[in-house]
């Protein structure tokens, strides 16, 4: 009896463990299977991504559909536009253009894309990229220092202007600071590092920037600078995607970006999008797993923005918007808040699409 009730033990012991063994193994080989979907299903996004992105940019790092006056590749999100002409319609006395692109789901908004608006700040996203190219092609040193000068104090944003005449700034810091709090006194001082305006404005050309133009320098509160949201959101979309820069000079590009310090219009917009209206609007936007990299613009006359939008699942998407109206009318800011939170539901699309279900 006590050898039967040994053996039984042991046999009730050995599928205990062997229960265990198994159930670890399937806790262990379930979340790598689903892993492996999600990567397959996130490599085929990835080359079908960049079989748009050949449809879309040249070899030599151009656009070839820059100036088409559709993207005959891409889906037109015939919805989307007829939300912004909803909310247009409502303030028909402000000048509105946007475009929207996501690479990764081959499709595409816009409204008056290719007019011509006021840049405001937001020229100074074509600058860091021009400077970025010539980075690359040791045209210019990143910890070169810059002597700041008389000719080139601009009013307005920023703290280099309150600087002693004479004194000298890396490349690096002031890059950095055109962006981060959007200083006009630094992009100056790059314009006249790069060779001047009309040397910039020669270098947006061979980018493909048809639409973008400086005329002045920074404040330019007259709005002679000028740009299309095409221009910004598919120039955002070129340097993303590794076309026109290094991988070193993207990364810089990307980690400027990420330190404006302005994120009151495409951020919160998105925010608005997601359900929520907060202060701290990119923790906010980081707890819903987006990343939004943007430049805004704002002389009164004119407010804009440009924006990287990175999902929880790692797609990318571009947009742009700038409304022109009434001096410092708050209804351009709002319309531009609103325009960006019509968007959050398109990117909910791909996020339904970058996963298996």
């Amino acid at each position: 009896m006590n050898n039967y009730l040994k053996v039984i033990t042991n046999i009730f012991l050995t599928s205990i463990g062997l229960a265990v063994l198994i159930g670890s193994l399937l806790e262990i080989l379930g979340p790598i299977k689903q892993a492996n979907k999600v990567n397959k299903n996130i490599n085929s996004s990835l080359r079908y991504r960049r079989s748009n992105e050949k449809k879309l940019f040249n070899k030599n790092g151009s656009l070839s559909l820059f100036h088409a006056n559709k993207l005959e590749s891409f889906k037109r999100l015939e919805k989307l536009i007829n939300k912004w002409e909803n909310l247009i319609i409502r303030s028909s006395d402000l000048d509105v253009s946007g475009f929207f692109i996501s690479l990764d789901n081959n499709f595409y908004a816009e409204i008056n894309s290719n007019n011509t608006l006021s840049a405001a700040s937001s020229i100074k996203v074509p600058i860091l990229i021009v400077l970025l190219t010539m980075l690359d092609k040791g045209e210019i040193l990143w910890n070169e220092k810059l002597t700041l000068s008389e000719d080139i104090i601009g009013s307005g944003s920023g703290w280099m202007s309150y600087q002693e005449i004479g004194e000298n700034f890396p490349v690096y810091e002031i890059a950095t600071e055109m962006i981060r709090v959007s200083d006009n006194t630094a992009t100056n001082l790059l314009i006249k590092r790069l060779g001047g305006i009309d040397k910039v404005n020669k270098k947006f050309k061979e980018i493909g920037l048809k639409n973008t133009q400086i005329n002045n320098l920074l404040p330019d509160l007259s709005g002679t600078n000028i740009t299309s949201t095409r221009d910004l959101s598919l120039a955002m979309a070129l340097v993303d995607s590794g076309y026109l820069l290094s991988v070193g000079s993207r990364d810089i590009f990307r980690e400027i970006m990420q330190k404006s310090k302005s994120n009151t219009l495409i951020p919160t917009g998105i925010l608005r999008g997601l359900g929520k209206e907060r202060k701290d609007t990119d923790y906010y936007l980081s707890l819903k797993g987006y990343l939004v990299l943007n430049k805004t613009g704002d002389i009164g006359i004119s407010y804009s923005d440009t924006a990287l939008i990175q999902t929880p699942s790692n797609s990318r998407a571009f947009a742009s918007f700038i409304v022109k109206g009434p001096f410092n009318d708050p209804r351009s800011s709002e319309l531009i808040r609103n325009l960006s939170a019509e968007i959050v539901p398109f990117l909910e699309e791909i996020e339904k699409s970058s996963y298996p279900n």
